[in-house]
């Protein structure tokens, strides 16, 4: 990738998310059983709920998803927690009740903190003083 956009993030982090919601749960080392695996006969099979089929994500996807979950190291906490929860696909409403802001400035927050992980790994230098809407015009100019 040679010129990132707020666009192209914002769709990085929503690949992340969906890695790690895929990944298998990490299990307890030292805990087995050594109980048989129950075998189901055709008639036992008949009224079951057909179990889902888990897809587990290629490993190229599992290392984008750990560069990727670098970059929200740059922002403040309150603006990571805003794009990780949008990035993992939350309505506003709870995303708004979570940080306690109105959705107009959560709003503000997510553009900010894309368009600084955006200019970021542009490389792009920017004064970390300058106004959130200032760097979200800068990173859209990009």
């Amino acid at each position: 990738m040679t010129d990132w956009t707020p666009e192209l993030v914002e769709e990085r982090l929503a690949e992340a998310a969906f890695v790690l919601k895929r990944l298998p749960e990490p299990r307890r080392q030292g805990y087995f059983s050594t109980w048989p695996e129950t075998v189901y006969s055709f008639a036992d099979k008949v009224g079951q709920e057909p179990k889902p089929m888990r897809v587990l994500p290629s490993p190229q996807a599992i290392s984008r998803m750990e560069e990727t979950l670098t970059w929200t190291a740059c922002l403040e906490p309150i603006d990571g927690k805003i794009v990780w929860m949008k990035a993992h696909g939350e309505r506003w409403k709870e995303i708004c009740w979570a940080v306690g802001l109105q959705r107009s400035a959560a709003h503000q927050h997510w553009q900010f903190g894309i368009s600084v992980i955006a200019l970021t790994l542009n490389r792009r230098r920017f004064n970390r003083n300058m106004s959130k809407r200032r760097v979200i015009e800068l990173a859209a100019g990009a």
